[in-house]
Parts: C-alpha cells; structure tokens; sequence
C-alpha cells in the first residue's frame, strides 16, 4: 500500500465494493483512506442485550435477533401517517417494533422502496428502544425503535456467532443506499492502514495527559476490542477535537494581539467623571470589576476582544456607557449594534436620556429609520458630529461610513453571524470590540464558542432586586394565574402573558397569539386593556404597542418571544408563560427577567399540561434557581448547546465524538494544553499543519 493515506482513493484499494466506495465519495465526502479511517463512530451496540422472552414494559433494552417481516402501512383515515413495523425473532421469542413518521415524504415510493431493499427477511439486526404493552397486538412492542443491520448473510450459525460477540459494534451515520453493513465491512479493509498514522501531538502532550497514540486510538474506534479500550481510544479523539479548536482560539488570540495600531482610549476623563456625578445608582462590586478589565483593555495598542457575560438586570449596559465615553472623550466615535429594533430602542432610550444631560449627541438606525433621517445621520457620521450610533444590522450596509470609529459593542453577540460582527468591525481601523451577553453560558460553552475572547462575568444584581417567585401551574390551575394577574393590576401593576406561536397550527396544539388575545380580551379580562405583539407586526405597530405598554394604557400584553429582550418596563410584576415546555431553561429565564425590575414582589407563572416527570423536573429547576449560570448549566445537559443559546446559528463547534456535558474535563486539559504550546508552536510542524486543515491530520507517512 502507498505511504500517504490521503492519496489513496478507496476505489482503488483491493477487497473493497467498487459501489460502495462511489456511494461514499459522492453522498459522504469519503473518498481517500484517510477519510474512512476518521469517519467515526456515532454510537455503539454494546451486548448488555435482552432476550425477547425476559423483556419487561416501560424499560429499554437491546434485542439482536432474525428480521422475520418488515411492513409499511398508511392509514386511510390519516393522510399524514406512515406506520413501519418489523417483526424480530430469537431463541426465546418474537417481538413486534413499531415506528410512526408524520410526514407525506415518508409514503413517496422512493423512500418506501429503500427501505423494503434494506430490510429484507433473514438478515440479522441488532433493536434499541423502549418495551411498551400495546393493547392492539395484545403483547410488548419496542416502541420508536433504532434498527441496525448487522449482517445481511441469512446463516444461523452466522447469526449466533454474531449474537454471542462481546466486542462493542460501531454504528456509523448513514446516507440513503449506505447501511452500517457496507462502511462497517469496507472499513475492515483498510483498518490496518491505521499503523500508518503519524502522531502530530507531540510525546511529552501525550504522557502528561495520559493519551495513547492517534494509530491505536483510530484503531480501537473502529474495532474495539473492549469497553475499556473503546474507552481510552475515545478519550484521545475528543481530546483532540478539544485541542485542535483551543489551539486555534488561542493562535488567533495571539494574532489580535500582536497587530498594534488600534486606538489608545483614556481610561480617565471628563464625559466618565460627569458621568459618575449624574448616574443615579452606584456600581456594584461587580460591575466595576469589569469595568476596570474593560478601561485597563482600551488603554493599550492592542485591539480589545471582550466579552461580557451578565445575569438579566446585572447593569452590563452601563457597563458598554463607560467604555463608551471612554472613547469619545479620547475622540474617537462608537456604535452599539443589537439584534433586534425593539431592543435597540431600548438601548436608544437609556443611552439618550444619559447623552442629553452630557450634552452629547445620539442617533437610532434601523431598517424603519426614514430616509431623509438616514441620510442625515450618515453624513454626521463621516463628519464626526455624532459620536455615537445604535442600531441594528443597519449599521453593517455600505453607505454607514464612520469618520473615526474606535470602539464596537454587540449585544447578545450570539445573534449575530461572524460575518455580521465582522463587517461592523471593518468600518474602523482595529477598533476595540466589547461584546454582550445576558445569556449566561457555562465555562464549557464559552471556550467553544468564544476561546479566543477575554470573558468577564458580571456575577452580582444591583441591591434591592427582590427574587421573582416562580411556580409552575398545570390546566387545572389556571384559574389562580388569572386571579394573580387581577389582584396585580388592581395595585396598578401590569403583566405579560407569553405564548409560543403567532397563529394557530395544524400539527401543534399550543395556544397562539393571536388567538389568545382575542380569548382573554373578550371572555377573561374584558375590565383590562390587553395589548398584543408579536415578530410579524411592523416596526409602527410594534412601537405602538411597546409605547402603550409602557405608559400603563394596556394593563396586559399577549406577546411571542420578541419581550425576550429589549422590552423594559418596572412596572410590570407577573410574566405567565404558555406552554411553558415548549421552551429552553435559558429562554424561560430570560423572559422571566423581564419582571423584577422594580422594586415589587414579582412573579413568573409557567403553564405546562405536560405530565411527565422529565418535564416537571426541568421546569422545576426555574422554581428552585434564579442563578442564569446554573440554569444554563442544567440546560446543557438537557439540551443541544446551541439551544441553550436561543439560536441554531450558535457557531457551537459540531463535533464528532466530544460532548460539552460529559467531557467537561477533558475539555479543561485540553485547554491548558493548547496555553502550554501556542507560544512555540513554529517548534512544532505537525501540529501547525494539522492546525491549517482545521482539525484533521496532517502527514500521515509510514515511517520507513
């Protein structure tokens, strides 16, 4: 065989399935030996299995048996359904498994046909799932089973051999006209060309942090021969998946640093002295920790790249006011971007009433701004009359022009694209950056996401914020919300009253908007003013609602999750979440910190008919934690990563192997071993080529 692995394409490898090998190429991106060998894994059947005869209900289990039929049927009565059932045998017994699909993709002849081709009677097939009594059958089905070929050869003798392995199976994810079977076999072929593997991690990372070399480890992926191998093979590819991504976090950190021509901000000046004489609160602890990380970061060459992580009410925003008057008073000119134009003229408002008593001019760019006013900031913006701008994605388009931009912030950062922030960034010389966020997000999910900013946490409330009473209520319950809500707005309080959809939906039953509104407006509280917002409304409308809001003329506001952020009003005291289990923890925490921003007793109210224990756990934890760290952190682990954040477009690193819960440590190690070697990494070739392909390994030449 040739020496280096990337070169050989695995259609020319002897032994392996010529189809199989275009299937791959085309449909998996798999076309060299390299690129099998770190296809990895996405799970394993490991033979703590069940005999069909001993399973018992409402437990999970494992069941390797004959596949005796396999059937597709679609209900008259439900146009939407398809049912797949199989039948499954062995020594001890049959069971019936059953998957439902609620999709019409599911009855297209192209995908009922494949699957008929790749579940054919005789073969054998590994099921995963949960035992259920089904009343029909009259016996224990395997509900919303994972099924797994595990060897096409219709031989008993084959299948006992199979059954009777104690070796983990590998289980790969798939394409159509791929099963498990095929990559399984054609990854046999070309395993032993793992040897050929040279180690970019140097031996003195490896011994200090306990990892067996990257030719085993790939070996022992694929083909574990025990749990304890798999094991140790495991922990050496998710700390690589970990290294590699803080190596480069931290390269790039170094390469911010070393461009010196970035503004030089006075940390101490006139507009921050007035400032402090009219604010008319004191920072906390907290806060001017943070704003000390931040003035001592603007008072160098060296461009800022902070992030700034608070709890809902923790006071960043003053924070941003400082740096900001940091730069003016040192001439240079700012702009505050934010996601959404709600919670722009949120920040607007703040930041004008501030500006007004320094006698400083502000302007609010949005997608809504007219015309005329557009123009006419973006000329006081290429002339340096006005020193600062909010808005939100207006300030990326073209004809935004600052005269002498030198400071950037970003709230909840997280909602923008890094091609976004970059833009705004462009249109200054190096300016500093600081980024927020009231997404509280664990260590973890930082170093994943931002590894190459300077994180400060603002990890104390001002005093007087009293904790927001939290109580999860069921249907049955739902009278006590409503009757909280009277008694609150009966003390001239208000409340919001939050719901999942905007309109109705076919396939969800979940109370929407629209609907609500009308509902509680006409047969609930007909005594109150009720208002509504939602995302579909134009900016006037929205305005308009907002204004009435805040001014007390709607007691009541029906809103989606656009009141996540950006909506600020003291006076409201309840926030009554529909459907409450259709939400993250971290979103339900932000919307619960829409309240408590007075100084009356608050309360949040979560509406679930759901009554599963899983569910009434999660939400539990709001009652019992105000802590958006914690929160987060219990989000984590019961979620996606990027769903914690609120947003898919997270820019959470998909790896592999590596779980953010479950290899929190390995996650550490790796970090201190990428700060370990950064500073020399021109010592190190390997790793600087493997580091340029972005993770996957370099040279891979058998050593003569």
């Amino acid at each position: 065989m040739p020496k280096n692995l990337k070169l050989i394409p695995l259609v020319r490898v002897k032994g392996i399935n010529k189809d199989v090998a275009r299937k791959l190429a085309t449909k998996l991106e798999i076309k060299t030996v390299f690129d099998l060998l770190f296809y990895l894994p996405r799970d394993y059947i490991t033979y703590k299995r069940s005999k069909i005869g001993n399973l018992v209900a409402d437990t999970n289990a494992t069941v390797i048996g004959k596949l005796v039929s396999h059937d597709l049927t679609m209900p008259a009565r439900n146009p939407r359904l398809t049912i797949q059932t199989w039948k499954i045998k062995d020594s001890t017994g049959t069971i019936i498994c059953k998957r439902f699909y609620q999709n019409p993709y599911y009855r297209s002849p192209q995908w009922q046909n494949s699957q008929s081709e790749l579940y054919q009677p005789g073969v054998t097939v590994a099921v995963q799932g949960t035992i259920k009594e089904d009343s029909y059958y009259r016996a224990l089905v395997i509900t919303s089973p994972e099924v797994t070929i595990i060897d096409r050869r219709n031989k008993a003798q084959i299948q006992e051999v199979k059954c009777s392995s104690r070796k983990p199976i590998p289980i790969y994810s798939l394409t159509e006209g791929i099963d498990n079977q095929a990559i399984g076999e054609t990854m046999r072929q070309i395993l032993k060309a793992a040897k050929c593997l040279v180690d970019p991690i140097p031996q003195e990372i490896r011994e200090k942090y306990e990892l067996i070399k990257i030719n085993r480890a790939i070996a022992n992926i694929h083909s574990p021969k025990s749990a304890s191998a798999l094991s140790s093979a495991r922990r050496r590819l998710v700390f690589d998946e970990f290294f590699y991504l803080q190596l480069g976090f931290l390269k790039h950190r170094q390469q911010l640093r070393q461009v010196q021509n970035s503004a030089i901000l006075a940390p101490t000046g006139r507009l921050i002295d007035q400032f402090n004489e009219i604010k008319p609160f004191k920072f906390t602890n907290a806060q001017n920790r943070v704003i000390n990380d931040i003035l001592n970061d603007l008072h160098s060459t060296t461009a800022m790249n902070r992030l700034v992580q608070g709890d809902v009410g923790s006071g960043k925003t003053v924070v941003a006011v400082v740096a900001i008057l940091a730069a003016i008073q040192s001439g240079y000119q700012a702009a505050l971007m934010a996601p959404t134009e709600v919670l722009a003229e949120q920040h607007y408002r703040k930041l004008e009433i501030w500006f007004n008593m320094l006698h400083l001019p502000v302007e609010l760019l949005t997608g809504s701004t007219a015309l005329a006013k557009r123009r006419q900031i973006h000329a006081q913006l290429e002339t340096g009359e006005l020193p600062l701008l909010v808005g939100t994605h207006a300030l990326i388009q073209d004809p935004v022009n600052f005269k002498k931009l030198g400071l950037v912030v970003i709230d909840e950062q997280h909602r923008f694209g890094v091609h976004q922030r970059a833009r705004l960034v462009s249109k200054g010389k190096q300016p500093h950056v600081l980024t927020m966020t009231a997404t509280p997000i664990p260590r973890t999910l930082a170093l994943t996401l931002h590894g190459d900013l300077d994180v400060s946490q603002i990890d104390e409330l001002p005093p007087g914020r009293q904790p927001i009473k939290t109580t999860v209520l069921s249907e049955n319950r739902r009278r006590h919300a409503y009757d909280l809500i009277r008694r609150q707005i009966a003390q001239g309080r208000q409340a919001y009253i939050v719901l999942p959809l905007v309109e109705e939906s076919e396939t969800l039953d979940l109370r929407s908007a629209l609907q609500e509104h009308q509902r509680l407006k006409t047969s609930i509280f007909p005594e109150f003013k009720v208002g509504l917002l939602h995302g579909r409304m134009t900016s006037a409308e929205k305005d308009e609602a907002i204004s009435a809001f805040r001014d007390n003329q709607t007691q009541i506001l029906v809103s989606t999750t656009v009141v996540e952020v950006g909506v600020d009003v003291p006076n409201v005291t309840v926030m009554m979440i529909e459907n409450a289990e259709r939400f993250g923890l971290s979103q339900l925490h932000q919307l619960r910190g829409r309240v408590g921003r007075g100084c009356d007793r608050s309360y949040c109210l979560l509406m679930s008919s759901s009554t599963t224990t899983a569910t009434r756990q999660r939400l539990n934890v709001l009652e019992q934690s105000q802590d958006g760290f914690f929160i987060s952190e219990m989000d984590m682990r019961l979620r996606r990563p990027g769903e914690v954040l609120g947003t898919r477009q997270s820019g959470v690193a998909n790896f592999a192997l590596a779980s953010l819960v479950e290899d929190q440590e390995v996650l550490e190690l790796a970090r201190n071993a990428a700060e370990s070697i950064v500073g020399n990494l021109a010592n190190y070739p390997l790793l600087e080529a493997e580091l340029g392909r972005r993770g996957h390994l370099d040279s891979n030449h058998c050593p003569n």
